[in-house]
């Protein structure tokens, strides 16, 4: 995985499908859609759009002077991976509020972290880049920020 770099940008150059993927995600977020299919049909647009977007694009006011954040994980179920993965976090600074892990299925758990990030000696970029890093992290997705 390469790492990531975050830019500032306004809303009116943004092309119509990322503006779309932003109206999907507020929809879904506020309850007045129940699920993705039903979200994109309201604002006309495919779903496979709103998939390619939706792990690219935030409004700016969820990534500014958070304090919260819940991350989703998809990893191998292998012994010592959580607890890899919390040594990571807490490197970085970060207070584990709560873990949801599901049971593994096909050799794969899921994994939902709500992370305290009032500590964090990194910034969020840098830590998102450790994570995916770990051999088996097959996936990891900010889900949330809140204050």
């Amino acid at each position: 995985m390469k790492d990531e770099t975050f830019f500032l940008v306004r809303e009116d150059v943004l092309p119509e499908a990322m503006r779309k993927t932003l109206a999907v995600k507020k929809l879904i977020e506020r309850g007045k859609a129940e699920s993705v299919a039903e979200a994109v049909q309201r604002v006309d647009m495919s779903r496979s759009a709103f998939y390619k977007y939706r792990d690219a694009i935030f409004p700016f006011h969820t990534m500014v002077n958070e304090k919260l954040i819940t991350l989703f994980f998809q990893l191998e179920d292998r012994s010592g991976t959580l607890s890899d993965l919390l040594a990571v976090v807490a490197q970085a600074g970060c207070n584990v509020l709560t873990i949801h892990q599901t049971i593994p299925l096909q050799g794969r758990a899921n994994v939902s972290l709500s992370l305290n990030t009032n500590g964090m000696i990194e910034d969020i970029n840098t830590l998102m880049t450790k994570l995916r890093r770990l051999e088996f992290v097959e996936k990891v997705e900010i889900l949330g920020q809140g204050a």
